[in-house]
């Protein structure tokens, strides 16, 4: 799925969605995480995962 096709189908901005891509978003609000699980019949856990940045 493009990134064209996420902004239309959840209506959020292509700069949220482009830095959730690239994994380089700083923080990610609660009703985007909500719009990508509905969007992608998914989780939150499905979406993000942990780094022990100590490691």
């Amino acid at each position: 799925m493009r990134i064209a096709d996420v902004i239309r189908e959840t209506g959020l901005r292509r700069n949220t969605v482009t830095l959730l891509y690239k994994e380089t978003a700083q923080k990610i609000d609660v009703n985007a995480l909500d719009k990508l699980c509905r969007l992608f019949d998914c989780t939150v856990s499905d979406l993000l995962e942990f780094k022990d940045e100590q490691e």
